[in-house]
């Protein structure tokens, strides 16, 4: 282990999100006129009007700033900031006479799509026990729970198991086909596991602990690949494989065919939700108290898999997404895909030692913090060319936000420190 190497990306890492990330954050998304966040901009950082607040964008810069506050960053001004978030949630997102958090308003707050959409619904547990964990603020708590609760009275497939995810305002399941109602996937059920360990962390309820265990075995028997132990993206309500589809609420189908099905729909994965999937995973059982070694093929198949066909050893970075056997389909380089393998493969090598994960993060860190990092402005590019030649040039909108960048940093800072305390010892 080289001690000046991972001093050196703990300082890289350190002085990105102190002076460049956190500080592009803060001073530009605070509506202090109509509550929340604006979360919209341009290549320059410019607001760039869009009218809409999205439940994924409010909440996850919630997480944003109580993950921040809560790693000790800020000196109490981002737990202000969280707080702010909150209230526009509480007093503006919430439906109160059905319960559940509206999909979609506008800036001043008014309801655009009225629906329940279970995968921001993950993250408003996630973010709300986040908060509370971070503040002490017992809201966050509070309204996670209400949502939890609400998810196992309408959501709940007590039949097949897992969640149902699109439904209306009166939690009524939506229609077939784009509509989502007759669909599971590998995204919705992840973040639920990353949203119950939150949730678990911040009650410490056994009930919340039982569907975090509960949801961890569905992932790994029903939505890994048998043989391969990648994700696979969609399901039918019986977890069988169906083609993956564009739904009339989407998300992470901006590049992809109009007519609604991608080219390879029923052998698809990516390397990235796979390695977020599997550090999710290892901070689950941290949480449970359950061992690594319970888990121990599924966790190294994950990243096995990334390392074997998702790194680009020629240009850095990682590939969006390729079949389960090894053939790559998308060799551009997004931005989320690297902020997950960058803590993941932190995560493989402290627990597994082997050198080939070091190396792997190497790739993704110096593509990362080369290419992909905007430092004139301080976020990252959201869309790059396999050789780091930008796509797309806007530092934000619903999709793209705070959440996987900050997070990455702050994750990475946490494992790199363990790493170098490891190194001073041996």
């Amino acid at each position: 282990m080289n001690v000046e190497q991972l001093k050196q990306y703990r300082d890289e890492a350190t002085q990105h999100l102190t002076n460049e990330l956190l500080p592009f954050w803060e001073t530009r998304c605070v509506d202090k006129e109509n509550g929340g966040f604006i979360t919209h901009f341009d290549h320059a950082g410019n607001d760039s009007g869009e009218d809409e607040k999205s439940l994924i964008a409010q909440t996850r810069t919630v997480f944003t700033f109580s993950s921040a506050h809560r790693a000790g960053y800020g000196e109490g001004r981002y737990a202000a900031i969280a707080k702010h978030g909150v209230d526009f949630l509480i007093d503006k997102m919430w439906d109160k006479e059905f319960g559940g958090f509206y999909w979609l308003m506008d800036r001043k707050g008014n309801v655009k799509i009225d629906e329940k959409i279970i995968y921001g619904l993950s993250f408003a547990i996630y973010s709300l026990s986040e908060y509370t964990l971070a503040t002490g603020d017992a809201r966050g708590l509070e309204y996670a729970e209400k949502v939890f609760e609400l998810l196992q009275i309408h959501g709940a497939d007590t039949f097949y198991g897992g969640y149902f995810e699109m439904f209306n305002r009166q939690w009524e399941l939506k229609g077939p086909g784009a509509a989502g109602g007759d669909r599971k996937t590998l995204d919705a059920h992840m973040h639920l596991m990353e949203a119950f360990t939150t949730l678990y962390e911040a009650s410490g309820k056994e009930v919340h602990r039982r569907k975090l265990v509960e949801i961890i075995q569905l992932l790994i028997t029903k939505i890994m690949h048998p043989v391969y132990g990648t994700g696979i993206p969609q399901f039918w309500a019986d977890w069988s494989v169906a083609p993956q589809i564009k739904f009339d609420i989407i998300w992470g189908w901006d590049r992809f065919s109009e007519d609604g099905l991608k080219s390879s729909a029923e052998d698809n994965t990516s390397y990235g939700h796979n390695v977020e999937f599997a550090w999710l995973l290892m901070h689950a059982l941290d949480i449970s108290g359950i061992p690594y070694d319970d888990y121990q093929t599924q966790l190294l198949k994950s990243f096995d898999h990334a390392i074997a066909y998702g790194i680009d050893w020629e240009f850095g970075g990682v590939y969006v997404e390729g079949s389960h056997a090894g053939e790559v389909y998308d060799r551009e380089k997004e931005f989320w895909q690297q902020a997950e393998v960058l803590i993941g493969m932190l995560d493989a090598y402290r627990i597994y030692g082997d050198e080939k994960y070091l190396k792997a993060y190497d790739a993704t860190h110096r593509f990362v913090f080369d290419k992909m990092i905007n430092h004139e402005v301080g976020e990252w590019l959201p869309l790059l060319t396999r050789q780091g030649e930008p796509i797309w040039k806007h530092m934000s909108h619903s999709w793209k936000v705070n959440y996987h960048s900050v997070r990455s940093m702050v994750q990475s800072i946490v494992r790199l420190d363990k790493l170098l305390k490891k190194a001073s010892q041996g």
